[in-house]
């Protein structure tokens, strides 16, 4: 017996986005060392996919910090809280300055960029590549970790905005 495929009222491509609006991720910054120096941008595609070896996944989709992060070696990986929301913002902008005077970074004995105020960062080496569509899928191998626990309440991105959540209170309390 067959199935007839369902007929979507709009555009896959549409619902795709829709779907995905409605739908919370975790906000990060990834960094990279690039031949005109530091770059870096906000994701909120950033996964674990693997606890051992430690592995994460992203994707990232035009523009001159996402070419220069997905042809890097290695990156720092920044998972940012609601007290880094101002530097959330100027790395979503890609005509915002970056890596500027009044941002604590400094570059890493390995090279790469690292963002202080970051609660995590996670130094990684890219281990595969993926093009799909118009983005790049990146797998990354963590090689070092720093911690930096501030306190900061959780920031996610959830239809075209940056939410804070309340840190500890669960679901349903």
């Amino acid at each position: 017996m067959t199935h007839p495929k369902p007929v979507p009222s709009e555009p896959v491509g549409e619902l795709f986005r829709a779907a995905f609006r409605a739908h919370p991720a975790g906000v990060s910054i990834v960094t990279a060392t690039g031949p005109e120096g530091a770059v870096g941008l906000t994701a909120s595609s950033v996964a674990s996919v693997a606890v051992d070896p430690a592995i994460l996944a992203f994707s990232v989709t035009g523009g001159r910090s996402a070419s220069v992060i997905a042809a890097a070696q290695t990156i720092v990986v920044h998972l940012v809280g609601a007290d880094q929301l101002e530097l959330v913002r100027a790395f979503a902008d890609p005509s915002a300055p970056r890596f500027t005077d009044t941002m604590e970074w400094e570059v890493l004995p390995t090279g790469e960029p690292l963002l202080k105020e970051a609660i995590w960062a996670l130094r990684c080496e890219i281990i595969h590549r993926a093009p799909l569509g118009g983005s790049v899928l990146l797998a990354a191998k963590v090689v070092d970790i720093r911690a930096n626990p501030s306190g900061s309440a959780p920031l996610v991105y959830h239809n075209r905005e940056f939410h804070t959540l309340l840190a500890g209170v669960p679901a349903g309390a």
